[in-house]
């Protein structure tokens, strides 16, 4: 399947085309929770969680002092945007 292009809007993208696109990111979707997923880089990891209006990201460990930081991406921001801002880690 193609992904539509970089620049359109997350809400545009058919739910089996934001999956598509998770795992090319390395992503792995919880077998319990089908809307969460999880992606682990050298230097951070993080859970991913597919919310009604948003993406919500999890940096574990990821704020000073080892807390974890949340940050959340609407929708309506394009593929390319959220990529850049989730997949550069916390």
């Amino acid at each position: 399947m193609l992904l539509p292009p970089a620049n359109t809007p997350l809400y545009s993208h058919p739910l089996h085309a934001i999956e598509q696109w998770l795992k090319s990111q390395g992503c792995q979707q919880d077998s319990k929770n089908v809307h969460c997923w999880y992606v682990e880089r050298p230097t951070w990891k993080a859970e991913l969680s597919l919310d009604v209006e948003e993406l919500t990201v999890l940096y574990i460990n990821g704020a000073e002092g080892g807390r974890d930081l949340v940050r959340s991406f609407k929708y309506s921001l394009s593929r390319a945007d959220i990529e850049a801002a989730v997949f550069s880690g916390p």
